[in-house]
């Protein structure tokens, strides 16, 4: 029988210096992708920073992916909201996309936490039964 995984997928350590590093990787590339969506129209402020979030939780962890989400916030302040490449007092819509953008980017990366947990379980074989279970009755 096949274990599930992501397979061909390395699997860094929560941690390290490369996780962070990946995480900062994971930030660029979205911005170039998000660069080119708005030049073609788009007004999605962190519609391509959601995703990278959330593959960067399953393959590199959620301390890495929650540095990527606090990477995210100046780097789409500066670069993305008018006026672009100024760092203005945030208007009400604008701070209301920075809320909405924290709270998906908690529910993907806790997500992201618990396949990647869900993950390491299945390789080492699944859990194991202890016995008797509490859902049976003995009487």
């Amino acid at each position: 029988m096949r274990r599930a995984g992501l397979v061909g997928v390395p699997r860094v350590r929560p941690w390290s210096w490369k996780a962070f590093l990946l995480g900062f990787v994971s930030v660029a590339v979205s911005a170039a992708l998000q660069g080119v969506c708005v030049a073609l129209g788009a007004k999605l402020y962190f519609a391509t920073f959601l995703p990278g979030l959330f593959v960067l939780g399953l393959v590199a962890g959620a301390p890495a992916a929650i540095f990527a989400a606090l990477l995210t916030i100046p780097v789409v302040w500066f670069a993305f909201m008018p006026p672009v490449f100024e760092i203005t007092p945030l208007t009400a819509a604008d701070a209301d996309s920075i809320n909405l953008f924290f709270l998906l980017a908690v529910l993907l990366i806790g997500l992201a936490d618990l396949c990647r947990k869900a993950m390491a379980i299945v390789s080492r074989g699944g859990l194991k039964a202890s016995g008797e279970s509490a859902a049976t009755n003995s009487q």
